[in-house]
Formats: structure tokens, sequence, C-alpha cells
């Protein structure tokens, strides 16, 4: 399978000196991946890392294939076409429609645009969505639908999702299930929403003394580390049990002395 994204040693250190996570290494092709920790743990900042708004601390990160982020709409003059990022295409095709187009309208020209704007508001259930309606108007489960129908029009190898069921209702929730179980590329997604869990094929934990790679979705990486934690609770108490007896074995040493 083809890597789009190839992380080789990454480590990442905050800006006050603080160790985020080391030695993350790491391929993604056409899988989804969970990234969890706790907060704090560096999750949102490796997505940050992979998008290329940072660089790591060390190590390398090779972008093969086209990276897309979850875009968050904070800008409320947007309308939805420009929070679509379609907004100059359309106006070029309507330039050519009322017979006033460039020769450089007719070259950049994309007539298959709306219809696949409308198949991505259907995807992420805003079919009736009108174009020229405000960002401000719209509710913060459906900008992020917005956002997410973005990602559709602009068909990344690899989307980038933090926290991406955060404030949504129920059928938003669903359009992001839909959409991790019908993307053909790869997915790297934060979060601690565990439906959404159940639906990746990997998981990478990030924790203050290292990085954890897990094949299998969340059940399965919970029980496996429930288990793990067992097994050093248990290996503790022998370890504590065989300390006991050789500090009595020592102590009945001395008194026969």
């Amino acid at each position: 399978m083809a890597a789009f994204l190839i992380l080789d040693s990454i480590s990442l250190v905050t800006p006050d000196g603080r160790p985020l996570f080391d030695g993350l290494t790491l391929a993604l092709g056409r899988e989804r991946t969970a990234v969890v920790g706790r907060n704090g743990s560096g999750k949102s900042t490796l997505l940050r890392l992979i998008a290329g708004d940072i660089a790591p601390s060390g190590g390398s990160l090779q972008r093969i294939g086209r990276v897309g982020m979850l875009a968050q709409l904070a800008d409320e003059r947007l309308t939805v076409g420009e929070a679509l990022g379609v907004a100059d295409e359309l106006a070029c095709l309507h330039r050519l429609e009322s017979g006033e187009g460039s020769l450089d309208d007719a070259t950049d020209a994309d007539w298959t645009l709306p219809a696949r704007i409308q198949a991505a508001l259907n995807e992420v259930g805003l079919p009736s969505l009108p174009l020229h309606r405000p960002i401000a108007s719209l509710s913060g489960g459906e900008r992020t639908r917005v956002a997410l129908a973005r990602l559709l029009i602009e068909t990344p190898d690899v989307l980038l999702l933090d926290e991406p069921t955060n404030n949504l209702d129920a059928d938003g929730r669903q359009a992001v299930a839909q959409l991790l179980e019908r993307w053909h590329g790869g997915i790297l997604v934060a979060s601690h929403d565990r439906a959404l869990l159940e639906r990746v094929d990997r998981i990478v934990e990030l924790t203050p003394i290292g990085v954890t790679l897990f094949g299998g979705a969340w059940s399965e990486f919970a029980e496996a580390r429930e288990a793990a934690r067992d097994r050093a609770e248990a290996d503790l108490d022998h370890a504590t049990d065989a300390l006991r007896n050789t500090e009595r074995s020592l102590q009945k040493a001395r008194e026969k002395k």
C-alpha cells in the first residue's frame, strides 16, 4: 500500500521546552488512524505539524500526497460558498454562462464543480443549504458539516480531523461517521469520541513516556491496555513480595549473627 505520509522518529517539545512526545514513526496510506491521549498530550499539535503549520523538534516528515485539515470556520464574514472555497470558481462559471468570460475563465472553468458541491452537501446532510447564506447564521454543528463538505470537494489524499464530532448534533455525528466509512484516502483523527474510535483501523497513543501503535479499534485497544496494566501491577506485586522476602531473610540473618 502506497504511503501518503511518512513520519520518521518525530519528536516535539512545547515552546517552554516541555516534551510532548518522542520517537513517533508512522506511515499513513489508505487507512483510518486515530490519535488518542490525555488533554495536553500533543494530539492537536501533531495534526498541525502534519498540516505544515509547525515544524518538528526532531525527526523527518514526508508529505507524498495532498493533506487537508478540517477547518474551524471562525470568520463569520464568510458566506457558505466562500467557506467551501468555491466562490471564485463559481464566479468564473457565472461569467462564462452570462457571456462575459475571458479566455482565462474558459481555461480555468471546472464545469463539474456545481455537481460536486451538491454531492458534498448531500453527503454531510445539508442538501438545501444556499451558498450565499452567511456562516454567522449557522450553528456550530452546521459549520463543522460545511467544513467537512469542503474537504469532500477538495478530495485530498489525507484528511486531518481534530475532534470532529465536538458540538455536533446526531445528524452531524452521523455525517462524520459516514465520512470515515466512505473515504478512499487516509484519515488521521484526534478524538475522545468512543463511537468514532470504533470505526478506525489502528490507534496511536501519545503519552509523556512514549508512543504506542496498536492495530485495531478502540474496544480492542482498551482491552489490551487494561491487560497490560494488570500485568504491570502483577509484576509490581511480585517484585514487592520478593523485596519483602529478601528483607525478612536479611533480618533473620542479622538476628542470628
